[in-house]
């Protein structure tokens, strides 16, 4: 290594102009986007829970489509293409409930008045903002006066602190956000406390009886608080500190309780003695708040980040990577670093970025296809939790990188939603178990965003997709958890009813079949025996019968009754096996290489065959729109096949097209259009992937070395069968210390072939190879 750490931050020399490039700080359920602008401050609130409600519950619900499942299970077996175009209810697409901010906390300096930002004629003073990954803090600098910012893991609340001479600030809760609907109705409260004073904002969304209410306590040090309808004026203050929370809710919210908890949190004292001064929304400007004695406010503020910094940073600390950066690169600004796509420091921030976001993100629910952020109600595609893909793909490094806490959020969220997965495999199948969504809103759970296009109520393979991270988890700690235990009973269930129809040939089949978001370029969207469907099945019923010894045999069986994969004319894995359906190669999903990534169906060593096939698919699958996703899917299903050079390229056009904002969160597409943290999130898990796999029984070390950083080091990884991995590689060799919590025989894999290693519990093992 050079001598320097790797950059655990980023940082910019100006305020953020768009929300996209506002530096983000979260706790996987509140979520900060935090702008910089000493002037005037904007800090928009997000909650997991914030969703719109649009068109009634009943048009929610999966189709009753049972009844007619066996007709068309007859047509499509005798070849007609185009059964499945009619196998609806006639609804139109529904797009679920869409994720929405709540409002922002704005401090602005009033005109004409100084705030220690060294206003006047002169050039305008040096400015600084960053956000530190290590603690959730985020961080503006200017003239004498800084604003810090982070979201509290400990105790869900956002802590915003404001230091310098003279502060003056007014203070409001603005709900006047892109996209908000101009019948919003909406409602203010300010009242000055013993501790300064009590914002608040009520918010009931159109036609509903749901709203959702933010409550602020801005709390001072030296000068003045008075009332200034909507909000609060602080003058001559020397340091300002507030603590932000927001409810979803049906009926009215106590917003003298959660002024109270605030208060609590802020000193410490238990229940307040006396509610707040005044009523709510009353007062005139000449009222007075009391300021905090000289000290508190910072000692309050310490105590709160203490009480986050041991949970969040002990979780981002568990793995590092460094590639031996330029360290003048790496104390660029992140937007000119995003310059230098070729550039180790920027992968090492990206790197850095996107685990911290994820563990940001997650909490409440796993993230969304925005993370928990979103400054704009018009959010792209609901915000939200994408099964078929995003969300699968932006949790694919949990278990690896070590963040239990977006496996437990991706588990939580599946355990919410069983019931509502039963009602899907029911109503569309007629049959026992659990069939997942392509689409959440992360409060129901049921099929109904589906079209003549996309027939996603078709989908069979998403509850094995998602239940694919639990499952790697528990292999980490070596043990079962029971919940994804029962849940994985639920989808054998759902097969055993599901896959009664056979081919000539004796196998069963899985029809009505479907490959997100792809149809056969001779056939319609519902189709028979994709791959991505085969696959799933094959390992669905493997795994539960791995922890049911109890029905083992019989589900076993019938995986293996499941037709192979099939290889077409071209030489590539078919996305479907029916030997009559043509492939459509230019796409952005890659479902039909399931196998391969993120099972272990499909490998270099075990079927050299079908990853053979499997690579000639890779090679012919088109980037059709550019979808971040896409590239980054194709990149971890190369890492798999040991093809060092397609992961490097699909990882190429992500970094050089622009898909990065200086937020260092992520767009959808180049040019940073549609925020999106596909990429963001899922590009640890590329870079993990290209230099450690692992399964129960293998250990597979650089099988696609990044050729362009031939020196790193990659601290503190997840191995699925009990160790953690720390890997330093150089141009001419590499070193892996394996640290074992039990006792095991595995295969290792390196570039010299293969050989058998055996670890035993609590001694560590280090590893020398060769790497050229």
């Amino acid at each position: 290594m050079n001598g320097t750490a790797p950059v655990h931050g980023t940082w910019e020399p100006r305020p953020a102009a768009r929300w996209e490039d506002a530096f983000l700080s979260g706790n996987g359920h509140h979520g900060a986007l935090v702008s910089g602008d000493p002037d005037d401050e904007r800090v928009v609130v997000t909650h997991h829970t914030l969703v719109r409600p649009v068109g009634a519950d009943e048009d929610r619900l999966p189709p009753r489509l049972a009844g007619a499942l066996p007709a068309l299970q007859d047509r499509l077996l005798a070849g007609d293409a185009s059964a499945a175009e009619t196998f609806t209810d006639g609804r139109p697409l529904r797009w679920v409930r869409p994720f929405h901010p709540a409002f922002q906390v704005r401090l602005r300096r009033p005109d004409g008045t100084g705030n220690g930002t060294g206003g006047g004629t002169g050039a305008p003073p040096l400015h600084r903002r960053s956000v530190d990954f290590r603690t959730g803090v985020a961080e503006a600098t200017r003239a004498g006066r800084t604003g810090r910012a982070f979201v509290s893991r400990a105790d869900d609340v956002i802590v915003q602190y404001v230091t310098g001479p003279d502060l003056t600030l007014d203070i409001r809760l603005d709900p006047r956000l892109p996209g908000a609907p101009r019948s919003l109705g909406v409602g203010h409260g300010a009242v000055l406390t013993a501790e300064g004073a009590l914002l608040s904002l009520r918010a009931r969304y159109p036609d509903s009886d749901l709203a959702y209410t933010g409550v602020t306590l801005v709390a001072v040090t030296g000068g003045t608080t008075s009332l200034a309808p909507p909000g609060v004026r602080v003058e001559g203050a020397r340091s300002v500190l507030l603590l932000t929370r927001v409810r979803r809710h049906t009926g009215e919210t106590d917003v003298v309780a959660e002024g109270r908890a605030l208060r609590d949190l802020l000193t410490g004292d238990g229940p307040a003695e006396n509610g707040p001064a005044g009523s709510e929304g009353a007062g005139t400007r000449t009222a007075r708040g009391t300021p905090a004695a000289p000290g508190a406010l910072a000692e309050a503020y310490d105590v709160l980040l203490a009480r986050h910094l041991s949970l969040h940073r002990t979780a981002y600390e568990r793995v590092t990577l460094d590639l031996a950066a330029d360290p003048a690169e790496r104390a660029l600004p992140g937007s000119e670093l995003l310059t230098r796509p070729r550039s180790a420091a920027l992968l090492e921030r990206l790197f850095a970025a996107g685990r911290y976001h994820l563990l940001s993100s997650g909490g409440l629910f796993p993230p969304r296809l925005t993370g928990l952020w979103t400054g704009d109600w018009d959010t792209a595609w609901s915000g939200a939790f994408t099964n078929d893909a995003n969300l699968n793909l932006q949790t694919a490094s949990a278990a690896a990188a070590a963040l239990p806490e977006v496996t437990e959020a991706l588990a939580s969220l599946v355990q919410r939603q069983l019931p509502d997965w039963r009602d899907n495999a029911r109503e569309v199948f007629g049959a026992r178990g659990v069939v997942a969504p392509a689409h959440s809103d992360g409060e129901s759970g049921h099929s109904y965003h589906f079209n003549r296009e996309y027939p996603l109520h078709l989908w069979t393979a998403g509850a094995d997709w998602l239940l694919g991270p639990l499952v790697d988890h528990d292999e980490t700690r070596g043990a079962h958890d029971p919940r994804t235990t029962a849940a994985l009973a639920e989808v054998a269930l759902f097969y055993e009813d599901f896959l009664t129809r056979t081919d000539g040939e004796g196998h069963v089949v899985v029809v009505p079949s479907y490959s997100p978001e792809n149809r056969p370029a001779n056939a319609g969207w519902g189709t028979v025996n994709a791959a991505m469907d085969l696959s799933a099945a094959r390992h669905a019923l493997r795994t539960a019968a791995d922890r049911h010894p109890e029905h083992a045999d019989r589900w076993r069986a019938l995986a293996d009754r499941l037709p192979p994969h099939r290889i077409n004319a071209d030489g590539a894995l078919a996305e479907w096996a029916r030997p009559d359906l043509a492939d459509s190669y230019d796409h952005r999903h890659l479902s039909h290489l399931y196998a391969v990534w993120p099972l272990h169906e499909i490998t270099p060593y075990d079927t050299p065959e079908l990853a053979a096939a499997a690579r000639r698919a890779l090679e012919l699958r088109g980037p059709e729109n550019d979808s971040a996703h896409g590239h980054l899917h194709h990149a971890l299903i190369a890492a798999r096949l040991r093809d060092a050079e397609r992961v490097a390229n699909a990882l190429g056009r992500v970094l050089d097209g622009d898909f990065f904002h200086a937020s260092l969160m992520s767009a959808h597409y180049p040019h940073r259009h549609v925020y999106n943290a596909d990429a963001a999130h899922a590009l640890p898990a590329v870079l993990i992937e290209a230099l450690v796999q692992s399964t129960p029984g293998r250990l597979v070390l650089l099988p696609a070395p990044p050729a362009d950083h031939p020196r790193g080091a990659l601290h503190g990884v997840r191995t699925r069968f009990g160790a953690l991995l720390d890997l330093t590689w150089t141009e001419d060799g590499a070193t892996a210390v394996l640290r074992p919590t039990r006792t095991v025989r595995i295969e290792l894999r390196t570039s010299d072939g293969a050989e058998p290693l055996d670890l035993v519990a609590h001694e560590d093992r280090v590893l020398t190879l060769r790497t050229r």
